[in-house]
């Protein structure tokens, strides 16, 4: 399989973790954005290190047009044919902590818009060029999922979880529709980890603050969540599909 991958939202946390990794088991690796560009820069500088091709993609995947314009940029650096064996379904956003009848329809829409419709524009876009269906030759889709899709996140950002649970549901239902076209889909769950998408949502010691509710009694890494999505990328999870991972030191 011509090993070349889009992650979305790549240029921190988990995406960047999952990036460098990648690029480390021989997969070239396109790193989207949506506004720190250097961060992406140094992202795709270190899968060049690594010895594999980078390319940097600025769009917002809650825009259909950005992603289609993501996915022709593909085709053209990388050529139609090959310019995509895998997909991590990884930007997403949260919000700051409200309850249901405090949120405004701009913020219900946004955490949909991202979470929810990029992932299903840009998993329709990999379809399209992966599916033997469509002359493709096969691929790997992997979304991002979340804890709170089974913990409801009550007085914090049910919004949130409500999206993440509509992942889960997509993961299933795109599995076992291109599982005869050489496609698997799977999920991985994340649970409370290290990184920066809790001070967007205004809780920037939410990480240290939850670890004691963890059966583990800590955070995960960024890093740990990586190894799982690379895990699910590759040929030694060649018979999973239609899963989705707990990753979330028993939570």
């Amino acid at each position: 399989m011509n090993k070349t991958l889009l992650i979305t939202g790549g240029s921190r946390g988990i995406g960047a973790a999952a990036a460098r990794l990648a690029a480390a088991r021989g997969w070239d690796v396109a790193v989207n954005y949506t506004r720190d560009a250097a961060a992406a820069e140094a992202v795709a500088a270190d899968v060049r290190a690594a010895g594999r091709r980078a390319l940097v993609l600025q769009g917002d995947v809650g825009v259909e047009a950005d992603v289609m314009a993501l996915f022709a940029t593909l085709d053209r650096e990388w050529g139609p044919g090959q310019s995509l064996a895998g997909l991590v379904n990884n930007a997403g956003v949260v919000d700051v902590a409200a309850r249901v009848d405090e949120m405004s329809a701009q913020r219900i829409e946004r955490m949909f818009a991202i979470n929810v419709f990029g992932s299903m524009w840009c998993a329709r876009e990999a379809v399209r060029r992966m599916s033997t269906k469509h002359g493709g030759a096969g691929g790997v889709i992997v979304n991002l999922s979340s804890a709170a899709a089974k913990l409801g996140a009550g007085g914090q950002y049910v919004d949130y979880a409500a999206a993440k649970g509509a992942i889960d549901a997509f993961t299933l239902g795109l599995a076992r529709e291109v599982a005869a076209e050489g496609i698997r889909v799977n999920a991985v769950r994340p649970g409370i980890i290290e990184t920066d998408i809790h001070a967007s949502g205004g809780q920037p010691g939410r990480a240290a603050q939850m670890a004691p509710l963890v059966p583990m009694q800590r955070a995960g890494s960024a890093d740990e969540v990586a190894q799982a999505i690379v895990w699910l990328l590759g040929d030694d999870s060649s018979y999973t599909t239609g899963t989705v991972l707990d990753v979330t030191g028993g939570r």
